[in-house]
């Protein structure tokens, strides 16, 4: 007897079933007489829109004539659903737009004024295009209930969107919205990754472009996110004193950090290379910086180019220059500096990670 496997999923905002098979005519003409299905030549199945109850009505098209395999199809909620909202309107455009303006005034960060802004975006769309005057904590407490928790959104997205909301409020309207029945859950507490040395080395040496090494040298060799590497100049790298100013880094703070000799001959070698006329590192564009972008693929490029499973960041740079600073005996107080921390606690995240003490602990499994 033929086989038949049906498999649901959801595809452009739509949940449907996929039906697929060997050729064969009898079955291809079952198929084609349920009601709505329809051909996908790219996937090379039939498909029919999912509904409650879809499996029993299949059942009757095939019984004796072929088997359904249902070990790939899933039962799929309403809320696991792209949400259809609508497009915001006229007058609500130009109040995020003031809103965006006023946050660029008071220097909030590119990426925050960006965030915040699509987060407005999607809570004036949900309330569907409500006028902001008559919006109220109640609203805001439908929006969390409903939108937030029913999709099983993060908690990172569930603080940037209510602090968005609350920001705009205080800000346009002059009131706050306090909704009671919010409560904020603790952040859960994920360890930074960590690239042994030996990992570090091979990643940084894997490029023959010089660019392209010295841009991620830079990043472990002084601890930099990666929009501070990108927004380098020239006039920050202070050679004689063997130093490099961070300048506007997160929390628009500027800070000192350290580079050493090796490094500093690695910047002369790519200069007199590249000789870049304004920003450390340029892009095709003279002048322009180096794009976000593109600096994440010579990344994934050493990656792949040293064998690497692990799905490394710019930020595993990051970590690992603080853990390894750790590990080598730097107090924790000096490393929060450099690492431009506000909190020390920030920085004592680090010493969940540091394996040098660890590794001295002798399990009781060795003594039995």
């Amino acid at each position: 007897m033929k086989t038949i496997h049906v498999k649901s999923e959801i595809q452009k905002k739509q949940a449907i079933v996929l039906l697929a098979f060997d050729f064969d005519l009898e079955i291809k003409e079952l198929v084609k007489a349920i009601p709505h299905s329809t051909w996908n030549p790219s996937l090379k199945v039939w498909t029919l829109p999912y509904h409650e109850g879809v499996i029993e009505k299949l059942l009757p098209y095939f019984q004796g004539k072929a088997w359904l395999d249902f070990s790939k199809f899933k039962k799929i909620t309403i809320d696991q659903l792209p949400s259809s909202l609508p497009v915001l309107n006229g007058y609500l455009e130009k109040e995020i737009k003031k809103f965006r303006e006023w946050m660029q005034n008071r220097r909030y960060a590119e990426s925050t004024v960006k965030t915040y802004c699509q987060s407005l975006s999607l809570f004036f769309r949900f309330l569907e295009n409500k006028n902001p005057e008559e919006i109220n904590s109640e609203d805001l407490e439908n929006f969390h209930q409903k939108y937030i928790l029913r999709r099983k959104y993060s908690v990172s997205f569930q603080s940037q969107v209510i602090n968005a909301v609350k920001l705009y409020f205080s800000n346009r309207q002059k009131r706050s919205l306090d909704p009671i029945a919010i409560e904020r859950p603790k952040k859960p507490r994920i360890l930074p990754h960590v690239l042994s040395k030996e990992e570090v080395k091979s990643i940084l040496s894997a490029h023959k472009n010089i660019k392209h090494r010295t841009m991620l040298s830079l990043i472990y060799a002084c601890g930099l996110r990666r929009g501070e590497l990108l927004n380098l100049k020239l006039k920050d790298v202070d050679s004689k004193r063997g130093v490099l100013r961070v300048n506007h880094g997160k929390g628009a703070k500027d800070r000192i950090v350290p580079i050493s000799e090796k490094v500093i001959e690695m910047l002369r070698e790519y200069y007199k290379l590249e000789k870049p006329l304004n920003y450390l590192f340029e892009g095709s564009n003279a002048g322009h910086p180096y794009s976000s972008k593109s600096l994440e693929n010579v990344l994934n490029q050493a990656v792949t180019k040293v064998g690497m499973k692990k799905k490394a960041t710019l930020h595993w740079l990051r970590h690992s220059y603080a853990t390894h600073l750790l590990e080598s005996g730097t107090d924790l107080r000096y490393i929060q500096e450099l690492l431009g921390h506000n909190s020390s606690k920030t920085t004592e995240i680090y010493t969940h990670v540091s394996t040098k003490s660890l590794q001295k602990i002798k399990s009781p499994f060795d003594d039995l």
